[in-house]
């Protein structure tokens, strides 16, 4: 097979050193950690400051950090305070979850929510600042909920309908689903009483596990997408998609589901785009989820994520993990599987393709654990071969690839990547097939 190193494709350099996971003893105080360091990112909203092009996080804890490449971060520390006052009353508690940012005129918006966690006594307040890294100041509390709602009022996102301008907050976290809101443009603060529509929701044999959505446009396709966490955070956080031509809904998945649909006992609505994996004997991650969404000025797509090293047996700290997103030729979000390092979306020559693979078709079950990789050999006659399945694969165009076997056809976006559990470049795939199942895959070096 030929040195993959070696043909004509430009490849990201490599990432710095990855900072240590901090280790935690009982009964001692934990060290300061380094500035640098992506461990403790939770719930983190991805933001690009048009003013000064810099990006930003804003994760749990009301914590910022702030980088020029998406690549190396630095934290900047606490932006918020604590909570308004009308708000502490009503929890009891200065505990700031799940931040998120919008720029209205020159006034830099931060929602953040404020609760304990499992209850629905719990708000969403308002902070704002003249620069994306405060001080954020409260200025009101946007919505309650308490304990005989239906609804939890935590989980913030904030987006402007394309075509009315009009201002909505998507939110919630179990129980009664994610529900959308219509915003006050002006004060920022809730335009209309009540919980709002719903959007998403889950059934009850699932506990009504979904939480954090995120809604972003994407004018090239015309549609709203709603990317949602399903599962607990601990365990079996995957992400969702669906999408609609209305911001306010209703959102469908590939096949046509409603993701407002309580029937599903399979475990199977909403488009998956990332669960926990593994490939190879390399780290396997799991609880991927409560995602953000970033466009880019130059029409680039990126998904940042927190996630946890696989490790059933204990608790573990998130980590931060960002990823280039692509569409698919249908309208469809898919990740490259590999961190993003600075890659570039170019024309990959055919003669590079052909090799062995590492794959993962990203499957929804019950319960939806860590996914394994799988071999996968693309031979360079067009002959596909993965286990005991074979088929037949061809180039589409610089980018692409198809593969079939049986009644399956998977479209696949080409990139180049950097490995980070072997530290070396590669060749990375990303697709569907046209059951709306994803597929990741990344080519072995000789």
């Amino acid at each position: 097979m030929a040195d993959l190193k070696q043909a004509e494709i430009t490849y990201p350099s490599p990432p710095p050193a990855q900072i240590a996971k901090p280790v935690f003893l009982p009964g001692e105080k934990p060290s300061e950690p380094d500035k640098f360091s992506l461990w403790g990112s939770h719930d983190p909203a991805l933001f690009r400051d048009p003013v000064s092009g810099l990006y930003y996080t804003y994760c749990t804890g009301a914590t910022a950090r702030r980088s020029a490449d998406l690549i190396t971060w630095e934290n900047i520390g606490k932006v918020v305070e604590k909570p308004p006052q009308e708000s502490l009353d009503w929890v009891g508690d200065e505990g700031i979850w799940a931040p998120d940012i919008i720029k209205v005129g020159d006034e830099y918006r931060l929602y953040c929510s404020n609760s304990t966690w499992g209850v629905r006594q719990s708000n969403i307040f308002l902070a704002v600042a003249d620069g994306p890294e405060g001080p954020f100041i409260p200025r009101g509390v946007v919505l309650k909920t308490s304990h005989d709602s239906t609804v939890n009022a935590i989980d913030a996102n904030l987006i402007a309908d394309e075509t009315t301008g009009e201002h909505y907050m998507a939110y919630g976290s179990f129980w009664g689903g994610m529900h959308i809101l219509k915003l006050n443009p002006e004060t920022g603060l809730a335009a209309e009483e009540g919980i709002g529509t719903c959007i998403a929701r889950r059934p009850q044999w699932a506990d009504g596990a979904i939480e954090g959505p995120y809604i972003r446009f994407n004018p090239d396709t015309g549609f709203y997408y709603l990317f949602v966490s399903y599962g607990s955070l601990k365990s079996d956080y995957n992400i969702r998609v669906g999408r609609s031509t209305s911001l306010t809904g209703p959102y469908y998945d590939p096949n046509g589901r409603d993701l407002t649909d309580p029937e599903d006992d399979r475990n199977e609505i909403g488009f998956m785009i990332a669960c926990g994996y593994r490939f190879g004997d390399g780290q396997g991650y799991m609880g991927p989820g409560h995602n953000s969404v970033l466009r880019d000025a130059d029409n680039e797509w990126y998904l940042a994520c927190h996630i946890r090293e696989h490790d059933f047996r204990t608790p573990q700290i998130s980590t931060m993990h960002i990823y280039k997103m692509f569409w698919t030729p249908d309208g469809w979000p898919v990740l490259n599987p590999e961190r993003y390092a600075g890659e570039k979306t170019q024309p990959i020559a055919k003669d590079s393709l052909s090799g062995d693979y590492e794959r993962i078709k990203l499957a929804p079950s019950v319960p939806q654990g860590v996914l394994n990789s799988v071999p996968m050999t693309l031979a360079a006659d067009g002959k596909f071969e993965c286990c005991s399945i074979i088929g037949q694969w061809e180039a589409i165009d610089e980018t692409r690839i198809v593969i079939r076997y049986g009644n399956v056809i998977e479209t696949l976006q080409l990139t180049p990547a950097w490995d980070w559990q072997r530290g070396e470049p590669t060749l990375a795939m990303t697709g569907k097939d046209q059951f709306g199942v994803a597929v990741w895959a990344k080519k072995l070096n000789s």
